[in-house]
């Protein structure tokens, strides 16, 4: 479904993503796991069609993304994205009228889940309940890919068990969900399978029940083999 193909992004001098060659499918939730800096919300920018490939290409069911790809892919950045004068509502309906997919009958129920309602000013939010919000709207679309970077941050734990929730309730099986998080714990309880990044290169795309089964690893487990070998290494 979302394919990238040698794909590099370097920005002036820096290289963000080195080569990289990932293929992800519809009916799975993938973990995009790397320290801050390895790449993760550059891959899912050029994914999203948000920023150009310096080189390589990413494909959505076999064809480029495009302008056109941007109607079936949902993605959540980490920066705050609404206006300060704006309602909870008026977030809805600025969606509404923006994405032809978005449900606001959904957008209402997710609401209810999430503990926000519709008066509610944006700029009166918590970075917590601003987060859920984000989470709300996006999810509240009927895309085929749903891309959220870091939808944990700055979320505590009963929060968080809501979020969850919300996540696993969108998962189907012609859906692609690819949710980045250095929360690695959290994670684990949500997605089937992992992707490690480190550095703008790709490490490993696994199983996250071959991975525990075949290699008695949990996925905690696999990311300090890897990144706590990246720190040796380095020194």
């Amino acid at each position: 479904m979302l394919e990238s193909k040698q794909v590099t992004k370097a920005f002036g001098s820096k290289i963000a993503v080195d080569h990289v060659d990932l293929k992800l499918e519809a009916g799975h939730i993938y973990a995009l796991l790397g320290p801050n800096g390895s790449g993760k919300t550059t891959w899912m920018k050029m994914a999203a069609g948000l920023i150009k490939p310096t080189g390589g290409s990413v494909e959505f069911n076999g064809r480029p993304v495009d302008i056109d790809s941007r109607r079936y892919v949902a993605y959540m950045s980490t920066e705050p994205y609404f206006y300060s004068w704006m309602t909870v509502k008026s977030v809805g309906k600025y969606y509404q009228d923006f994405f032809a997919d978005f449900s606001y009958e959904r957008y209402l129920a997710l609401l209810g889940k999430l503990r926000l309602n519709e008066e509610m000013k944006t700029r009166s939010l918590s970075s917590g309940m601003m987060a859920k919000l984000k989470i709300g709207v996006t999810l509240a679309r009927d895309a085929k890919v749903y891309m959220l970077d870091e939808p944990f941050n700055g979320i505590d734990l009963l929060a968080r068990d809501e979020i969850r929730a919300c996540i696993l309730e969108s998962a189907k099986e012609d859906k692609l969900l690819l949710l980045s998080s250095h929360l690695v714990e959290e994670m684990e309880a949500i997605a089937d399978r992992a992707v490690f990044i480190s550095e703008g290169r790709l490490i490993e795309n696994v199983d996250l029940e071959q991975l525990r089964s075949e290699r008695g690893l949990s996925m905690a487990d696999r990311y300090r083999q890897i990144y706590a070998q990246a720190e040796v290494d380095e020194k």
